[in-house]
């Protein structure tokens, strides 16, 4: 019996040679040895990840930890430190861009860059987290258990009795401010000691308790 060898098919006139394939990465182009290809292309990934974190810290949520005991028992911070009820402090997130598209609304938990007056006044500066209580051209007034506002009395439903107290007195909250007080009001130092909140000053609200994980809780 003949057998036929088999024979290549004739390649098509005028058909070269077929187009070398070329990565679309350009790390792939830079003509390295393969070790330093992956070397770079986890250094360029992680760059790229710290870069993301960065921008949304900067302009879409930050985290921040709750170091005192003034809006216990809203937000724990730690024992031994005085007045704490947690093991761990609460970690939060602030949204950083929604005051660019709304006003501040009165009883929201706000992180802000404390004024000057804080450490004038003894309290520290940095972020501060409280409760935003009076609004642009109101009165507000605090007699040691009751708060008013333009003479109408606020329903404090997150500040237990025992913690009521701290400060007393009258203030009129000018056009552009914000008047902050912490929920434990017999140990916070707040607007009533060193004055209302530029509106510049507000970070934003608090949206989410995400740490200790037992306290994960959105707002």
């Amino acid at each position: 019996m003949d057998t036929q060898t088999p024979v290549e098919p004739e390649a098509a006139p005028g058909a070269g040679p077929e187009p070398e394939h070329r990565s679309r990465n350009p790390i792939d182009r830079l003509g390295l040895p393969r070790g330093a290809r992956i070397a770079l292309d986890w250094v360029v990934t992680i760059a790229g990840a710290i870069l993301i974190v960065l921008a949304l810290k900067a302009w879409v949520v930050n985290p921040y930890r709750i170091p005192s005991s003034s809006m216990e028992p809203t937000l724990h911070c730690a024992r031994p430190a005085e007045g704490c009820l947690a093991g761990l402090s609460d970690r939060v997130l602030a949204n950083r861009f929604i005051y660019r598209f709304r006003d501040p609304h009165r009883g929201e938990i706000v992180v802000f860059k404390a004024p000057p007056l804080t450490e004038v006044r003894g309290c520290g500066g940095g972020a501060f987290v409280k409760r935003l209580i009076g609004l642009p051209g109101d009165t507000v007034s605090y007699d040691g258990s009751r708060l008013r506002i333009d003479g109408k009395l606020i329903d404090e439903k997150y500040v237990e009795l025992g913690r009521r107290g701290g400060t007393t007195g009258e203030w009129h909250v000018p056009k552009g401010e914000y008047f902050m007080m912490g929920d434990n009001r017999r140990d916070s130092c707040d607007s009533r000691v060193w004055g209302p909140v530029p509106r510049k000053n507000l970070i934003g609200p608090v949206i989410m308790t995400y740490w200790p994980p037992n306290r994960i809780s959105f707002r």
